[in-house]
């Protein structure tokens, strides 16, 4: 018992040693509260969910365990999600969702639902509201897009990629492109609305700043070319995603959601009658036949160990049988024709950051120029000077020879000092024509 005392209470200071001292109070993490940080990454988020059948929005408190179990996503998928956290852009295709992390727009989006994290960003809430007209107007999308209540559509002032390409979301596509249709167009918009803003910032600056070089221009030229490479890095990353996912033909299919659930049900009325897989149920109610990823306990008896393995099995059989399809094949083909259409607007706003980019380095090039062509000229105004400095110290020095103390016979003539001057500065002129004759053969300057 005492043992345990002594094991359980803090030991005595060892003799030396201040208790008041503050290297011996110290703590491991003294200032960090661990224990929020770890409850505000566990607890509970807000989401915006907008079901595919119907439409509606609501917002839901789902925190971080059951949000993998519900989209069967591990714990760094979410990550990408995490607003206090900054990643490039990315589309993840997953076995039961796609992640989507594109500038302001981060969700997941399922066969049935997208659910979106809670933000009050203007783009964030026109998401939403794009994605509901949809689904509302499938029917007659050509119509929904042309109509004057389109505030998604005149974001700004901006011509849309819709004017510019068309509506490259024909109405047999599954939810899910739709969805990511409108998180793509959303990225796209905002992207190429902030390189609309920089042209009509920059040009102007940048012809300023020719005609008048100060030091206020050339510090708002600086503050918008690290802009401009900020944003430019940014579209290149959403480009380069893109890119990935057109070149690779298994992202692709592992993108088609409502197709593999589908054959998710198929295989669950064909199973044999395997007890095992029936009475799985996920969060949301629905039926489902992935296990989930999550760090919770799961099951360790045959029956869960029977599950897993039929689960693997039926998951791989599932994706071969997608991806050597012809049927499949074709579906990858209209994902990557929606895939280019974004691609070509992402890649015509790297141009237009790239021309802008170009114009910059010019105008650095030639206010360059003109600094070094002043600089050359006060560097020929300087050997001019110098050089007169030259003829004029020779003055100096006829004096000096002049005012030592010995007699000599010019003293006494009245004349003597006109002629010193006169044959003085004849030589004075005659070598400073010299020097400029010597400037002009070397070609220093022009004369």
């Amino acid at each position: 018992m005492e043992d345990l005392k002594e094991r359980l209470l803090p030991s005595k200071p060892a003799s030396g040693i201040n208790p008041r001292d503050a290297s011996y109070r110290r703590q491991p993490f003294q200032g960090v509260d661990v224990l929020g940080l770890k409850k505000r990454g566990q607890g509970l988020r807000s989401w915006i969910r907008v079901d595919a059948a119907s439409g509606e929005a609501q917002v839901i408190e789902v925190d971080k365990f059951t949000m993998m179990r519900r989209c069967d996503l591990p714990a760094r998928d979410l990550r990408l999600l995490d607003p206090l956290f900054v990643y490039p852009s990315t589309i993840l295709g997953r076995e039961k969702a796609i992640v989507v992390n594109l500038e302001q727009i981060r969700c997941i989006i399922t066969s049935d639902e997208v659910l979106l994290l809670n933000s009050l960003d203007s783009y964030v809430l026109q998401y939403v509201v794009e994605l509901q007209r949809r689904l509302k107007a499938a029917g007659d999308a050509g119509d929904v897009w042309q109509s004057e209540s389109s505030d998604f559509s005149r974001w700004k002032g901006v011509r849309t990629f819709r004017d510019m390409f068309g509506s490259p979301s024909p109405d047999y596509l599954p939810f899910e492109f739709k969805a990511l249709e409108v998180a793509l167009e959303a990225a796209c918009t905002f992207l190429d609305t902030q390189a609309s803003e920089l042209e009509i910032e920059a040009y102007p600056l940048l012809d300023e700043l020719t005609s008048k070089i100060s030091t206020s221009n050339l510090e708002r030229v600086r503050r918008l070319k690290s802009r401009l490479v900020a944003l430019t890095r940014r579209v290149q990353k959403v480009r380069d995603e893109i890119e990935q996912l057109m070149d690779d033909d298994g992202d692709m299919a592992e993108m088609y959601l409502t197709e593999k659930k589908g054959g998710n049900e198929s295989l669950f009325y064909s199973g044999g009658g395997d007890g095992s897989m029936a009475g799985y149920r996920s969060t949301d109610g629905t039926q489902s036949v992935s296990a989930p990823v999550s760090p919770v306990s799961s099951p360790r008896d045959g029956n869960g160990k029977r599950l897993e393995k039929n689960l693997s099995l039926a998951r791989s059989s599932r994706h071969d049988s997608i991806r050597s399809s012809d049927t499949a094949t074709g579906n990858i083909d209209e994902l990557e024709m929606l895939l280019e259409a974004y691609f070509i607007v992402t890649d015509s706003t790297l141009n237009k950051l790239t021309s802008l980019k170009e114009y910059i380095d010019d105008t650095e090039d030639f206010i360059n120029i003109q600094l070094d062509n002043v600089r050359n000229q006060l560097i020929q105004f300087e050997l001019l000077l110098t050089t007169a400095t030259f003829i004029v110290a020779i003055f100096g020095v006829v004096a000096g020879i002049f005012g030592m103390n010995f007699e000599i016979g010019l003293f006494t003539s009245q004349s003597a000092f006109k002629w010193v001057l006169l044959v003085t500065g004849i030589f004075g002129l005659f070598l400073f024509a010299s020097f400029l004759w010597f400037f002009k053969y070397r070609r220093l300057m022009p004369l």
